[in-house]
């Protein structure tokens, strides 16, 4: 944590892109001129430091952004930046531009680059915005909610197709480390099982066995919800075909729960966090990691964050399991 007045603020998305983040740079541009600092926003990321894509933004730099998904910054992966000499370039063209912080929308990869740029004395605040809620700090990262709607939607259309050929949809959506998509969109959808990285299952015993189970009762259609990091739609779907004798075609979802207007609560969360984020460099207060708990703001310091776990509620596949028959 820094104690020093802050006049030059950059600021980049980095890593997967999440619908939210460009509520969060509006609202980090709009916050800082109000207080009468200049903003720099840096293109592709990480790679824009290294490469200078660097340009001061105003006002109308930032207008009608807040209800578009993506990022207008654009984002990029920067395996230059993780060398030392890739970290000396970005605080050089940081100090070229007489930035004096940065603040850093993304997720965990994007918090170890923070913290990697504030050792080459360019302190950070960062931002939560990755679809996964799998920061650990935060009960709600930027995107999350939108993917999950958009998610619930392709299901809900795959289930018109699913009822009338009596198959079962295997649907693979993203959360290749944590469940939370997955688990909330089974239970939204009343999946038959949901298959996530937390808490792997057998094909056989927790999905065809339950499959047959449920079709003696009268259910003539089954959707099972995959994360990515759980397994394969294609070949779970080609298993259970085999298995249960019953027609079983894979959906993956894919960059779609990435995109499209983000949802009134992803719009107001990116905001809070843009919004505090230039209040903590206005006080000098830097190298931290905003989060909302019990929706209220919350900050810690980036290696406390970074150091924190997070555990997938699974008391909601316990009750999908309940409900699913």
């Amino acid at each position: 944590m820094a104690e020093q007045e802050i006049r030059k603020i950059g600021v980049l998305t980095s890593g997967g892109d999440a619908p939210g983040m460009n509520a969060a740079i509006r609202a980090v541009v709009r916050s800082a001129l109000s207080k009468n600092m200049k903003v720099y926003g840096v293109h592709h990321g990480y790679n824009g430091l290294l490469e200078d894509d660097i340009e001061e933004m105003h006002i109308r730099s930032v207008s009608e952004i807040i209800h578009r998904g993506g990022t207008v910054l654009y984002t990029a992966r920067s395996p230059e930046f993780l060398t030392l000499q890739g970290q000396q370039t970005a605080a050089a063209n940081c100090r070229k531009h007489g930035i004096e912080a940065m603040v850093i929308i993304g997720g965990d990869g994007s918090f170890r680059g923070a913290k990697d740029l504030s050792a080459q004395e360019v302190p950070c605040v960062c931002i939560p915005g990755t679809i996964d809620n799998d920061i650990a700090c935060t009960d709600y990262t930027i995107g999350y909610d939108t993917a999950m709607n958009t998610a619930l939607e392709m299901v809900d259309k795959l289930r018109d197709t699913m009822l009338s050929h009596d198959r079962c949809s295997v649907v693979e959506v993203m959360g290749h480390r944590a469940g939370y998509i997955a688990a909330n969109i089974g239970l939204a959808v009343g999946a038959l099982v949901t298959v996530v990285p937390e808490k792997p299952l057998d094909v056989d015993k927790d999905i065809v066995s339950k499959m047959k189970f449920t079709k003696k009762m009268g259910k003539k259609h089954f959707i099972i919800i995959v994360a990515e990091g759980a397994g394969s739609a294609e070949q779970m779907a080609k298993e259970i075909e085999e298995k249960s004798g019953i027609e079983a075609r894979p959906t993956v979802l894919g960059h779609v729960q990435r995109g499209g207007a983000p949802t009134v609560r992803d719009r107001v969360a990116a905001t809070r966090f843009g919004y505090q984020a230039v209040e903590l460099l206005s006080k000098g207060i830097t190298d931290r990691v905003i989060g909302l708990r019990a929706d209220d703001l919350v900050d810690f310091d980036i290696d406390e964050a970074l150091s924190m776990k997070k555990s997938l509620d699974l008391s909601l596949l316990d009750i999908n399991a309940t409900l699913s028959v």
